[in-house]
């Protein structure tokens, strides 16, 4: 049976780990130098879609290892309103798997006009975006054919697990980057039937998708693969957040797809889920401990990993989930409707 462009390239994700780890290790340990020697004051991230997913999870890993406050960008307050706040003193850090939206391009402009560190992390290195920062971390994901970002948001994961380790000096997170092909790759092996699964939920219209701390990302790139290629309604959250209002929508058979790993957070995530299941929700686990993953009706196991780098594996059962989903839909997962690889904002 041929395979999907989209089935092909989340495939592709742990060749293009491992050939981003190979050609940009040395790059970003020297960059890491030059920003360590400027001492920013904080970091400021500018993206959209699934970049800002990516964008979230590194504002979690940089304030984790290195202390520097990190924010997302506002870009519209730049592009509309022409008042960039003050970006001087900071690293500013433009995420686009392109490198060709107008609004990311002219924030990361404008910061390196005030005298900002700019990075462009893209997977154009000949693109606008690139030519705009003074820095750049090419992707290395090759063409993504499919419109749906796959090997392009992991590989975005990669740099900023990449960047939070060596602007922190950590030789221990350091030798824990050469793990990530491998984890990918288990992922992969462990979910080889998730698209299968996936016809339980053929009808579904709602649903919820629940993360936090290092996953929170996690939960939001997920609602976004679910929207984009099966066009289900998905609501992302913090679990933190769910359990101030949105829970109430729970109710016997409402499905919730859980991104919930061993780690700090974990007895956080595992007292949400006890209560999911008190409530008799149709849960969707994503875990490497066997108690979460004996709550759900679809369990989703992903190897053991280090928790900051644990959603570079939570994300792939997910992207096979909205595979799946979508197929059994009848819908062409490699052209999503209303979607081009390119989304030009200002």
């Amino acid at each position: 049976m041929t395979r999907t462009l989209l089935e092909q390239e989340i495939y592709e994700q742990p060749a293009v780990l491992d050939g981003l780890l190979a050609r940009e290790t040395g790059a970003v340990s020297r960059l890491a130098a030059a920003v360590r020697a400027a001492n920013p004051s904080f970091v400021l991230f500018v993206a959209r879609g699934s970049s800002n997913n990516a964008a979230v999870y590194g504002k979690y890993v940089l304030e984790a290892f290195t202390g520097l406050p990190v924010a997302l960008a506002a870009p519209s307050v730049a592009t509309y309103y022409g008042r960039l706040p003050r970006v001087g003193g900071a690293l500013v850090i433009g995420v686009s798997q392109s490198g060709r939206g107008e609004d990311v391009r002219v924030v990361v402009e404008q910061a390196r006009a005030q005298g900002a560190i700019t990075l462009a992390v893209t997977n154009d290195p000949a693109s606008p975006l690139a030519a705009a920062a003074e820095h750049c971390i090419p992707l290395h994901a090759g063409e993504e054919r499919s419109l749906a970002a796959t090997k392009t948001f992991t590989a975005q994961l990669g740099v900023m697990a990449m960047l939070a380790a060596h602007l922190s000096d950590d030789s221990r997170l350091q030798d824990e980057l050469s793990r990530l092909p491998d984890l990918v790759n288990d992922a992969l092996t462990l979910s080889a039937d998730v698209p299968g699964r996936a016809e339980r939920y053929r009808y579904m219209t709602q649903c919820v998708t629940l993360g936090r701390g290092f996953n929170f990302a996690t939960a939001f790139e997920l609602a976004l693969k679910l929207k984009e290629l099966t066009y289900i309604g998905t609501t992302p959250y913090s679990s933190a957040d769910f359990r101030h209002g949105p829970i109430a929508q729970i109710e016997e058979g409402f499905p919730a797809v859980v991104a919930a790993p061993s780690g700090a957070v974990f007895e956080d995530m595992d007292g949400l889920l006890r209560e999911l299941e008190r409530r008799r929700a149709e849960l969707i686990v994503i875990s490497n401990v066997e108690e979460a993953l004996a709550m759900a009706q679809t369990p989703l196991p992903i190897p053991e990993a280090p928790e900051w780098l644990s959603p570079i594996a939570a994300v792939v059962p997910g992207q096979l989930l909205a595979l799946g989903l979508a197929v059994a839909k009848g819908y062409d997962v490699d052209h999503p409707r209303s979607l081009q690889k390119v989304t030009s904002t200002r």
